[in-house]
């Protein structure tokens, strides 16, 4: 459960990172882009860990950690377009996710 909460946690960070400037198209890039890193530098600090603590405890393995951490973020990037950029949930948002769940099915699959 610590794997998940920390990619959920980074995976918001991460999200935000990328994309919260699209609100301000007029700030200087090179500001954003400092920004961003900083963000992602906190990001980096919760999903190494996560990847590690995933891996190293034989819960995941590298493949099964690559698919959640795809789910969480689509989940995560879907919540974000809708909520902060104010974007409408599209039919193709809910069928990517559709297609993720059944990846997740097949990772785990022995």
């Amino acid at each position: 459960m610590t794997t998940i909460l920390l990619l959920c946690a980074s995976n918001v960070m991460m999200t935000f990172a990328w994309y919260w400037h699209l609100k301000f198209p007029g700030q200087a890039l090179w500001k954003v882009i400092l920004i961003s890193w900083g963000i992602a530098f906190f990001e980096y600090c919760l999903a190494v860990p996560a990847n590690r603590i995933g891996y190293a405890s034989g819960t995941f393995n590298a493949a099964q950690l690559k698919i959640v951490q795809e789910v969480i973020t689509l989940s995560v990037f879907a919540l974000f377009a809708v909520f902060y950029l104010g974007e409408g949930l599209r039919w193709n948002y809910l069928a990517a996710f559709g297609c993720l769940i059944g990846a997740v099915y097949f990772i785990f699959q022995k």
